[in-house]
């Protein structure tokens, strides 16, 4: 076992084209999502552990928890399959772009992909030749397949691109005998009680081959269905209150004033809010019109310090009004109840006591009747002794 400082996690991963320049050639190749958000982190190393999942070789396994919540991981590639499609060896996601591989080699030019052969001979053939090569040019760098300047701003593969690790991949899976309703480990399930988002669809058939040839894999035909079928314009809601513009996909580098230097022209601003951690942003005009021609001219087109910003309509509250007043008649409720509680309590006296008289019992209430004589006492505050003297007889 040994442990990873942060400075060694940032030279080990590669991610946003950034280059790794490995301090042991074994270490594995991994994007910072796999890594985790811990930055220590401590590794197991098992050499020839398996089977590469695409060569079929046996490599070296490394397995680790990237967090506290996080499930373990490993390793399921071996370095030369990761090297040739610039992937990671755990998510086989692309490193750079962090998108499946399908995804970024359908937006990329013919010349750039690289087209791995899927029969045994061709396969290790070729990792034979670039095994070859790498050995020839030295310890090699991951770089990015794609040159960074090559790719235009607003295309498919900048709009889709992962600028951000999403550390919620590395959680737990999701319980399949909970899914059946036969888990019977409670709280001790080490697994997620949540029915999984894909459940009964082709998310929940995913393999790694298919993910590394970027073939069927389901979760590239979500995303590239998402883009192709996504409208060309922004049209209004409905509900003619809503004048809030959503904004996604904010560099840190964004700031109040470019927002407003941007959408000010279009009309009177009410507010700008950006939720920090969040890359997004809400504004606010004072009229419906401006919002409209703002999504008009601004929908699918606005860029903002090299960054593709994302843009649709806000959604309104659901049932504010209706909750407060329920709020309200609930509380206005209890505290008529408790009220008419408090007042029938102090009438009617210590419970099991009857109520002085002239005083009607609660409803509900009988109380026996006193023994005889009690009701004939008369005691006198001025001599006590007296008093005990008729309460003794």
């Amino acid at each position: 076992m040994s442990a990873l400082s942060a400075d060694d996690k940032g030279v080990c991963a590669a991610v946003g084209g950034r280059s790794m320049h490995a301090r042991d050639d074994e270490f594995p190749i991994l994007c910072e999502t796999c890594l985790g958000e811990n930055p220590l982190i401590r590794m197991t190393k098992e050499v020839g552990g398996r089977a590469c999942k695409i060569c079929e070789r046996p490599f070296t396994v490394y397995r680790w928890k990237p967090g506290p919540k996080a499930r373990y991981k490993k390793t399921e590639l071996c370095r030369t399959c990761a090297k040739l499609k610039n992937a990671c060896q755990t998510c086989i996601l692309d490193l750079q772009f962090g998108l499946p591989l399908q995804v970024r080699d359908q937006a990329l030019a013919e010349h750039q992909r690289l087209t791995m052969p899927k029969s045994d001979v061709g396969r290790g053939h070729m990792i034979e030749q670039k095994e070859r090569e790498m050995e020839q040019s030295g310890p090699v760098s991951v770089t990015s397949v794609v040159d960074p300047s090559t790719i235009q701003k607003g295309s498919m593969l900048d709009r889709l691109a992962k600028r951000t690790p999403y550390y919620k991949r590395n959680m737990a899976h999701y319980c399949t005998f909970y899914a059946r309703g036969e888990c019977n480990r409670g709280v001790l399930c080490p697994f997620q009680h949540e029915l999984p988002p894909g459940h009964g669809t082709d998310l929940a058939k995913q393999n790694f081959k298919d993910r590394y040839y970027g073939v069927n894999d389901p979760v590239a035909k979500k995303m590239l269905k998402r883009v192709t079928s996504s409208p060309s314009v922004l049209f209004p809601p409905d509900d003619p209150t809503i004048t809030t513009l959503w904004l996604g996909g904010l560099s840190d580098d964004i700031t109040e004033a470019d927002l407003r230097a941007r959408f000010y022209p279009f009309g009177d601003l009410a507010s700008i809010r950006i939720v920090p951690g969040k890359q997004c942003a809400f504004i606010t005009y004072v009229n419906r019109t401006a919002a409209e021609e703002a999504a008009k001219k601004l929908y699918d087109k606005l860029q903002i310090k090299g960054s593709f910003i994302k843009m649709s309509w806000a959604k309104p509250k659901q049932n504010s009004g209706a909750a407060a007043s329920s709020s309200a008649a609930a509380a206005a409720s209890s505290s008529s109840s408790s009220s008419a509680a408090a007042a029938a309590s102090s009438s009617s006296g210590p419970p099991g006591v009857a109520p002085p008289p002239g005083v009607a019992p609660p409803p509900g209430v009988s109380f026996p009747p006193p023994p005889p004589g009690i009701g004939q006492l008369r005691l006198s505050a001025a001599d006590p002794r007296q008093n005990a003297t008729k309460l003794a007889i």
